[in-house]
Parts: C-alpha cells; sequence; structure tokens
C-alpha cells in the first residue's frame, strides 16, 4: 500500500506483475464471446488464463478492493464489472464502504 495515501493501493511495476493474468483476462471481456465463456463456467475461465486462488476468490466474490489488491488494474476491472452491470459508481461505493445511494448522494452534494 503507498502510505501517502493511507489505504491506496499503488499500481507500480510490482503490482502489473501480480496482476499480469488477472489484467489479460479482464481485457478478454472486450469481447462478447469471451464474456458469455465466462459467465458460462468462471473459474475455469479463471485457470484459463491463470489466476491464483486468492484472484479467483475475489472474483467469485465480486470484490473489487481485494482484485485490485491482487494486481488488478481499476480499467481492466471495469470490464469485469461490467458484466455485472456494475458502474464506476457501484466500484466508488464499494472502495468507499458506502451504499451505492449514499455514495451517489455524497457525489451530488459535493457538486461532482
Amino acid at each position: 500500500m503507498d502510505q501517502a495515501i493511507p489505504g491506496t493501493v499503488l499500481f507500480d511495476g510490482a503490482q502489473a506483475r501480480k496482476g499480469y493474468a488477472l489484467n489479460k483476462m479482464c481485457f478478454s471481456f472486450n469481447s462478447a464471446e469471451n464474456r458469455t465463456e465466462f459467465q458460462r463456467d468462471e473459474d475455469a475461465y479463471c485457470r484459463k488464463y491463470g489466476l491464483n486462488a486468492a484472484q479467483r476468490d475475489a472474483i467469485r466474490r465480486r470484490h473489487v478492493l481485494d482484485l485490485i489488491a491482487a494486481g488488478g488494474n481499476i480499467y481492466y476491472l471495469a470490464k469485469f464489472a461490467g458484466i455485472f452491470g456494475l458502474g464506476v459508481q457501484d466500484v466508488g461505493a464499494q472502495q468507499t464502504g458506502m451504499s451505492v445511494a449514499d455514495f451517489k448522494t455524497m457525489l451530488v452534494e459535493k457538486g461532482r
């Protein structure tokens, strides 16, 4: 974690190497065919890309923070989240520990 911003995982070279398989898999979701294959058997698809046990567990739980900690890059993870109809506000809510409704209210109150 980056000590400059407590709780923030810095996506650096080490994280990129750690998350290479995960990010490669998420990039594959640009193809509708691949999204369908993933939805048919998620764990088999994860194994096909060589995800480790922690990454596969975070995928099963749809836990974006754990995926980031496992080397996931938010731009690639957005492809994964999109399969389940999750948008940036859903991810932001998860990152802040808020409900989606509370997160949206907070954004409106802050004028964003």
